[in-house]
């Protein structure tokens, strides 16, 4: 099950995880994006269905995860990638509930309904959710963006303390700036895109497929240690070092 699917970061991951021989739940509140994606994971001979999804819905969170047990019958992992951007605003001005709804509840709504199954099924699984660099060091003009990020993050790790000797493993990534429709409408504004820039080390966007194998190994049985944890350059630091192994994401083709 992957959250966030009908583009970017989300549809990079699903073709990655579809490459490893997962079967993959895709969802996402865009029907056009998302039914793309599935178009692309069926073209490259994936296995996927698509499934309409609001994360701020704690009833559509858990009809996801039953959708992906009717279909493949198991949930192994699950990829919480969707989130809401926020325009470079003043702190002043900014809107708060809708971003909270969505990045942090939506998150939760999806780990509860996700964590329930594979406690039922009697085994642990993974989860892999996407934080950002902006809830590591927050974000000029992005205040509650980043204050989303963060809350990400402690969730991820805190959880994933408690159910260290149980599962399923949960882990986060923090991507700095990538070159995805979400970031590029907020990009569309010079100062934002000169702030964004001048925060990437290298200078330039990131590419969605990069984060996409980042997922893909930490839901792999590859990294069947790592649980608690959150980045993304040493992530990206080990694939170009290892293999992405056998994916367990649902149940495989």
């Amino acid at each position: 099950m992957a959250t966030g699917a009908a583009s970017g970061i989300g549809r990079a991951a699903c073709l990655a995880f579809a490459r490893e021989g997962a079967a993959v739940l895709l969802t996402d509140i865009n029907r056009d994006g998302g039914e793309e994606t599935d178009a692309l994971v069926r073209d490259a001979e994936g296995q996927a269905e698509f499934f309409s999804l609001d994360v701020s819905d704690a009833h559509q969170a858990e009809a996801a995860v039953a959708r992906a047990v009717a279909l493949f019958g198991r949930l192994d992992g699950a990829f919480n990638n969707v989130a809401m951007p926020e325009r470079f605003t003043r702190f002043l001005d900014v809107s708060f509930d809708r971003l909270f709804a969505v990045n942090v509840r939506g998150v939760w709504q999806c780990m509860r309904a996700q964590i329930r199954q594979t406690r039922d099924q009697g085994d642990g699984g993974a989860i892999v959710n996407t934080s950002s660099s902006a809830g590591l060091r927050g974000a000029e003009a992005m205040a509650i963006y980043a204050a989303t990020k963060l809350a990400v993050i402690g969730l991820s790790k805190s959880v994933a303390l408690e159910l260290a000797r149980t599962g399923p493993r949960i882990n986060a990534i923090c991507p700095g700036v990538v070159d995805t429709p979400m970031m590029q409408s907020v990009a569309s504004d010079a100062r934002a895109k000169d702030a964004f820039l001048a925060a990437q080390s290298n200078g330039r966007f990131g590419r969605p497929g990069v984060v996409g194998e980042a997922a893909a190994w930490l839901l792999s049985d590859a990294a069947s240690l790592v649980t608690g944890t959150h980045g993304y350059r040493w992530w990206r630091y080990r694939l170009t070092r290892h293999s992405c192994g056998k994916l367990s994401f649902m149940t495989p083709r």
